[in-house]
């Protein structure tokens, strides 16, 4: 996390960036209209007035330092508050938030009013000058004051953008700002027309003669806002298109992030355009998909992930089919006087352990927890994902639950495991299921659990269970005889695990 003093850092850097930035934009900006003004204002013939006066040349330097400082009082004003809370880390508050974003637009309307002031000053010094010196004085103003208000925006824009990003983190702005098409046809417009239009305008004007002075140098200026144009419109076109591409890059970074499954990515809201929608919108969506997936988890721990994956694929259709499965039941003994005995919470701890330890076996040889049932647990081995051999992973999950659970006080336990044909599937209705098997494996592997709480080994298994399983995990297992188990007429054949078998 960035602490406190870094954040002030950063806070400080970008006002400095700021204020260079702007401050190169007047530079450039004055500088141009006074070396036009004085190139197309000059003439070859001596007698012509000129331009080129001590008076004009001071009073352009002035009026340029003036726009300065004023700059410099508006940004204080307009900005410095900004960089306060930002710097603190604070969240804004609506006014705060709004003067944030109204930054850009205040400084731009600055800009063209420093300007407009400028060239009046300029014409009023010159204002004893014939009509076409004054217009020429106002072209120059315009062209270089259009310049500098689309340069000052651009940078403006890039510089602030981690303010208005905390700023639009605080709360929604209905309020859009200007979109990608108004952007570029707006840099185009400053950058580009209006410097190809003053040059338009210089050509003929060497036939009509309104403007410019007789005898008038003009391969110079034209040179001038050629290069002028080449500049301010290389500039403006990265400028634009970083305002475009930077967040759409965070967006292309944010969806690869998602698809390696990070679902806490988030990508910062650089404003209120279709740009700021759309990072709007791929954070509301990565929040839904965080959602989705934590509900399913949630689902899948519920129900478990196999049968959550199902529901999913089936649209949770009624029905199922019929596989060869292997069922273990596993039961507490005395689960009764424990709770009678102990308190609730101690009870609900060793359930909790009982459990957990049920879980992880049952998952580590690929089975699937069906249910709880009070202390008791159902798993099977085959369904709803095919298991490559259910007997021998049911077996082996039998005998790793004998080894864990002796390390739990208070717990002692049954564990019963038969195989055969059941029905695999949803059952119940419409509005409410849940993914069952059915059949006559699940019943003996119950019966088998109730006996095998009074033997030494605690597990008994069917007999078919040991015959369907592969020769190597059959080798821990040794038939011990038959029973008829409650509720059944047929008899049935059990084994137990060879090492406690006497």
């Amino acid at each position: 996390m960035t602490s406190p003093a870094d954040w002030k850092r950063t806070a400080i850097l970008l006002r400095v960036r700021y204020s260079a930035g702007l401050i190169t934009a007047y530079t450039i900006g004055g500088v141009e209209v006074i070396v036009i003004i004085a190139l197309l204002g000059r003439s070859n013939n001596r007698d012509a007035p000129s331009l080129l006066t001590v008076e004009n040349i001071s009073a352009g330097f002035i009026m340029l330092g003036v726009a300065l400082c004023i700059a410099a009082v508006s940004t204080t004003k307009f900005v410095k508050p900004a960089f306060d809370w930002y710097a603190r880390q604070d969240v804004p508050t609506p006014d705060q938030q709004q003067s944030a974003l109204d930054i850009t637009r205040r400084q731009t309307l600055v800009h063209v009013g420093l300007w407009t002031v400028g060239g009046c000053v300029l014409v009023l010094l010159n204002i004893t000058e014939n009509k076409k010196t004054l217009l020429l004085i106002a072209l120059a103003v315009g062209f270089g004051g259009a310049a500098m208000a689309c340069i000052g925006y651009l940078v403006s824009e890039a510089t602030l953008r981690p303010i208005i990003a905390a700023a639009m983190a605080a709360e929604p702005v209905e309020r859009p700002a200007p979109g990608v098409m108004q952007r570029l046809v707006f840099t185009w417009m400053l950058c580009t027309a209006i410097p190809t239009a003053a040059i338009c305008g210089i050509v003929v004007d060497q036939y009509t003669r309104l403007v410019i002075p007789e005898d008038t140098n003009v391969q110079a200026p034209v040179l001038l806002l050629a290069m002028t144009s080449l500049g301010t419109g290389l500039l403006g076109t990265i400028l634009v298109s970083k305002s475009v591409s930077d967040p759409v890059q965070d967006v292309g970074r944010a969806m690869g992030e998602v698809e390696r499954g990070n679902t806490d990515v988030r990508v910062e809201v650089h404003d209120s355009s279709e740009i700021g929608r759309l990072q709007m919108g791929f954070n509301r969506m990565v929040a839904g998909v965080a959602e989705r997936e934590r509900l399913q988890d949630l689902f899948g721990r519920h129900v478990g992930h196999d049968v959550a994956s199902r529901a999913m694929e089936q649209d949770g259709e009624l029905g199922g089919d019929v596989r060869y499965v292997a069922v273990l039941f596993i039961d507490l003994v005395g689960s009764t006087n424990l709770a009678a005995t102990r308190p609730p919470t101690e009870v609900a701890t060793v359930l909790n352990d009982f459990f957990r330890i049920v879980v992880t076996a049952v998952d580590d040889h690929g089975g699937l927890i069906n249910k709880f049932t009070g202390d008791a647990a159902l798993a099977i081995f085959g369904a709803p994902e095919a298991v490559t051999d259910p007997a021998a992973a049911a077996l082996a999950t039998a005998r790793t639950l004998r080894s864990s659970l002796s390390s739990l006080d208070l717990v002692d336990f049954g564990i019963g495991v038969s195989y055969g044909p059941v029905f695999a599937g949803n059952i119940g209705a419409e509005q409410r299921y849940e993914y069952t098997v059915i059949g006559d494996p699940v019943n003996e592997a119950a019966r088998l659990t109730e006996l095998a709480k009074s033997r030494r080994s605690r597990i008994l298994v069917a007999a078919q269970v040991v015959s369907a399983a592969n020769p190597a995990e059959a080798a821990h297992w040794k038939s011990r005889g038959r029973t008829t188990l409650r509720g059944r007429s047929r008899r049935t054949v059990y084994a137990e695990p060879l090492d406690v078998v006497r």
